[in-house]
């Protein structure tokens, strides 16, 4: 005869065994949720071309990965040699002007544009204006690219 306990542990144990998977699924991060991130309070690590602020690096319920950084590139300056990687990305130009190298083709933009790099399109950047660029650049990682690859 089944009891209430019975049921309760196997019920409990059931949640448990589903949240310990989705955990290890997410790389024993825990999944982020609905959240805030003020500017003003972000670590600030100086780098070679300009600042650097990362404001998070976490899964979520849909993909593995969603990460986000702001960059400050000094005038003249590329945050990285041109490059290319699974990930898709966005980068949204809040500040100053920037040269976008996608797929071998540049393009020149100002604050309020939009960049969008494919998987696995060769990109690059470099700030073109005379002062700082500012750009917030958000990548992901699907939980399932077996379609893409």
């Amino acid at each position: 005869m089944i009891t209430r306990r019975d049921v309760f542990v196997a019920a409990a144990t059931m949640c448990m065994t589903v949240a310990a998977v989705a955990f290890a699924q997410s790389g024993g991060k825990t999944i982020m949720h609905s959240s805030a991130f003020d500017f003003r309070r972000m670590d600030v690590q100086t780098t070679k071309v300009g600042e650097r602020r990362a404001v998070f690096d976490a899964p979520t319920v849909t993909l593995d990965r969603l990460e986000c950084h702001i960059t400050t590139v000094n005038p003249g300056e590329e945050p990285h040699a041109a490059h290319q990687h699974p990930e898709e990305e966005l980068m949204l130009i809040k500040e100053g002007t920037l040269e976008a190298l996608q797929n071998g083709q540049k393009v020149k933009v100002g604050p309020g544009s939009v960049l969008f790099q494919a998987s696995n399109e060769f990109h690059g950047a470099k700030n073109v204006g005379d002062i700082f660029c500012r750009e917030v650049v958000v990548g992901c990682d699907a939980k399932d690219r077996s379609e893409v690859m």
